[in-house]
């Protein structure tokens, strides 16, 4: 594994965590009334805390897609998805919360698998799939899901809405990162001319701001222990799909090497669990109260 993709992604999953955490920090004091609308987003650029967490989070993916430029989508994305420590670590200096057993159990986990996945697997690039159905197919049951999941969300609201928002992003922000990689690599080749004549760097942009309606609305209905964790866990998952899918990314597959790489994601989802549930993570404000909050006196 090159120094240079590990400096460069844990440096993203730095930015991301602390970005996150000033986001929902703003979000939270959102009118529960711009839940999955733009407005949200127009109410939110008004706030200094916001716009600081949208700096980070933009340094955040133009170091990751620095990183996958350098490196395989499925050695960076296991490296992007500690950003949950990162953010664990802004929170424990906000609320002065101990670590305790369910902290260092949950980075253990995390680091631990991410680490055996990426010694089992041994992620190496390899020749991507010139087949456009199959790209097409895999984005479109990624895309697919995180409307299925928006549409569910939409129901339950403030119940379940938040956790179902925040595993739409994730899969959104995975193939957000698989077309961030194409678009690096027709650059490279052929300028800009070549990016700008193909369709995927409209589709990151696109898929960039829908994503970040979702979590933004993620963000203003619910404690951040209830989204961060499902947006972190879905991302790699769904960039490494991309990756193995149509990338050209190759993991070893021989049965110890398999049984070790699902381990470790294992642990990597297990440990993004106990961090984002964590008693330092932010609560927000009950939802009855922010109504209360908004109504005029």
């Amino acid at each position: 594994m090159s120094v240079l993709v590990l400096v460069l992604a844990v440096s993203a999953a730095c930015c991301l965590g602390f970005g996150f955490v000033l986001q929902q920090n703003a979000a939270q004091k959102a009118p529960l009334g711009d839940f999955l609308s733009p407005r949200l987003l127009l109410d939110l650029i008004k706030v200094p805390r916001w716009l600081g967490g949208i700096g980070l989070m933009v340094a955040g993916m133009v170091l990751g897609a620095i990183a996958l430029g350098q490196g395989e989508v499925s050695l960076v994305e296991p490296l992007l998805a500690t950003n949950l420590l990162f953010a664990l670590a802004l929170s424990r200096h906000q609320t002065k919360q101990p670590l305790g057993r369910q902290g260092w159990a949950g980075l253990v986990l995390l680091a631990g698998g991410v680490t055996a996945f990426i010694v089992a697997g041994q992620p190496q690039g390899g020749t991507a799939v010139s087949d456009p159905l199959r790209h097409w197919l895999i984005i479109g049951v990624m895309v697919g899901l995180a409307l299925l999941l928006t549409t569910y969300a939409k129901r339950s609201r403030l119940s379940q809405g938040p956790v179902l928002l925040s595993l739409a992003a994730g899969l959104l922000y995975g193939v957000q990162d698989a077309l961030t990689r194409v678009s690096g690599q027709r650059f490279s080749a052929a300028g800009l001319a070549e990016l700008l004549t193909g369709w995927q760097p409209y589709a990151v942009l696109a898929l960039g701001v829908t994503g970040l309606v979702l979590v933004q609305s993620a963000f203003e209905t619910a404690p951040l222990r209830m989204s961060l964790p499902a947006l972190t866990a879905a991302q790699p998952l769904a960039g490494i799909v991309c990756g193995v899918g149509f990338l050209g990314d190759r993991l070893r597959t021989d049965t110890g090497a398999l049984a070790w790489e699902a381990a470790g994601l294992a642990a990597v989802v297990a440990g993004i669990v106990l961090l984002g549930m964590h008693p330092a993570m932010p609560r927000g404000a009950a939802p009855r109260e922010r109504i209360t909050s908004l109504q005029p006196q």
